[in-house]
């Protein structure tokens, strides 16, 4: 494929490769109806026509995509045009891309294509920005520096000699390292990806008429747990559940984080690639860049690990931090992860630097939220128990949790913490997930300051630092009125004070 010149403004088309692989993915997406399709038509004697009729069918929209999809890159915007019954037309214009997400599933590697995802920071719109499903791999990569370099320096059109000249220099500041797999078991996406699996068998178990009491290795396990006593049964469940979770979550460690590299580049851009099967490359603006998260999910604790994630513009919001592409940093080291962070933000001390505590009032706000639904359901249980309505293991089994959230209560009090370092608000909270979410003070655009009645009465607020990044808003929980005052007005000095009552 020859290279694209911005200026030159003609409609092309996607790689002629896709013919390949679009009817390929058209039959993964429909394979449920595919095989329903079947099923139905088995009752009438016509399943193999019906199933061959919805295949041609299939196939064929999969090669419309191909014919009814093109874009042009000029000096001004990224258009695509794609659709037959439905003509679309859609512009992003250059002015306004914020990343570039070049992404090469399995399929797309075999043939040397990639998905090119061009993205305005308008995160909350899922037809946010435009796809180019798929162009070759290289020039994919080569489009994603032009376009990232012209957003950057918001230069002229270069020659492709002269853009070869000026490719930016790239620093490495992470790379995978094979001893972080020992922290895939601890991630717990084994758990989404049983789960996924097991519906998916299930599904296609009662859409195929399948009893599963029939199959021959499943009657064998049911007929082994009735000889045994039900606590064994429960056992070993559970112990293989866990090691089911455990190789699962290893595995998908290693396909998502496959050659993780973080690299920064000289024309002002964050560069994150990483991936086996599937490889994807994420490059972020740092100019977009409003801060970093340092997350601690609670068995990584355990275990001395942690995660960056990147709090900026033009990154999906609500996907989650891997599939969103804000992730900086895969499950890793502790030292390393603020190691990381620090670099990211080319300031280490709003991540080592100690935290103000909240007070005896949040804490006590903390244990009478956590012990109170449990306190009443053990009293509840009591009563029922006293009047001859439910069996006495009913209020044994309530007493259970009543220690478990009073744990979970003092490491969310212990976890509590803010402070304003060096032009960044700081704030901690957290305990099933650990959060140290450190904002640049200019990347705030605004507070929110919210008291509940409950927090009236306790002389407390949450002041929320609102920003057009991440998850939109950082909090700084159940804190003194008046620390909370003090600190808006150090962050930002003067913007809450007009709004004050006096």
């Amino acid at each position: 494929m020859t290279a694209i010149e911005p200026g030159a403004g003609e409609w092309r088309r996607l790689s002629t490769r896709m013919l390949l692989i679009h009817p390929v993915q058209e039959l993964l997406r429909a394979w449920p109806l595919l095989l329903g399709l079947v099923v139905a038509g088995s009752a009438g004697g016509h399943g193999s026509w019906w199933s061959l009729i919805a295949t041609g069918l299939v196939i064929l929209g999969g090669l419309l995509r191909w014919f009814t999809t093109t874009y042009r890159v000029t000096a001004e915007q990224v258009q695509v045009r794609k659709g037959l019954l439905r003509r679309q037309v859609l512009t992003v214009p250059r002015d306004r891309i914020r990343t570039v997400d070049v992404t090469a599933h399995a399929l797309h590697r075999s043939l040397g294509l990639a998905k090119v995802e061009i993205g305005t920071g308008r995160t909350d719109r899922k037809n946010d920005g435009v796809k180019l499903d798929a162009l070759h791999a290289t020039e994919a990569a080569r489009l994603r520096e032009e376009l990232l370099h012209r957003a950057n320096t918001g230069a002229p059109a270069a020659s492709s000699a002269v853009r070869a000249a000026e490719r930016p220099r790239e620093t490495l500041l992470a790379q995978m390292r094979p001893e972080w797999l020992r922290y895939g078991p601890f991630t717990l996406t084994g758990f989404v990806t049983v789960g996924v699996i097991a519906g998916v068998v299930w599904r296609s178990l009662n859409e195929a008429h399948v009893d599963p009491r029939r199959i021959g290795v499943l009657s064998a396990l049911a007929d082994r747990f009735q000889r045994t006593p039900l606590a064994v049964d429960v056992l070993v469940v559970v112990v293989a559940l866990l090691v089911v979770v455990a190789v699962a979550s290893t595995l998908g460690y290693l396909l998502a984080f496959h050659g993780f590299r973080l690299t920064r580049g000289s024309a002002g851009t964050l560069h994150v690639t990483r991936g086996l099967i599937t490889t994807r490359s994420i490059t972020i603006e740092e100019r977009r860049l409003r801060g970093v998260e340092f997350s601690e999910p609670l068995l990584l604790r355990a275990v001395g690990a942690a995660r960056c994630i990147a709090i900026t513009t033009g990154l999906r919001v609500g996907r989650g931090a891997e599939r969103g592409g804000s992730l900086l940093l895969p499950p890793a080291p502790r030292p390393e992860a603020l190691r990381v962070a620090g670099a990211v933000m080319r300031n280490d001390a709003p991540f080592t630097a100690p935290l103000t505590g909240h007070g005896p009032r949040a804490t006590r706000r903390r244990f009478s939220r956590a012990l109170g639904v449990t306190l009443l359901v053990l009293v509840a249980a009591l009563a029922l128990w006293g009047a001859g309505a439910v069996p006495a293991w009913t209020w044994q089994a309530a007493i259970v949790p009543v220690p478990l959230a009073a744990l979970v209560a003092a490491d969310r009090a212990h976890a509590l913490g803010h402070a304003v370092v060096n032009g960044a608000l700081v704030g901690r909270r957290g305990s099933l997930v650990r959060r140290r979410s450190v904002l640049s003070c200019e990347g705030i655009i605004g507070w929110n300051l919210r008291r509940s009645f409950f927090q009236r009465r306790s002389g407390l607020a949450t002041l929320v630092a609102t920003t057009a990044a991440g998850r939109q808003r950082v909090e700084v929980q159940d804190v003194p009125l008046n620390e909370a005052l003090r600190v808006a007005e150090e962050a930002l000095p003067g913007l809450l004070t007009p709004f004050l009552e006096r």
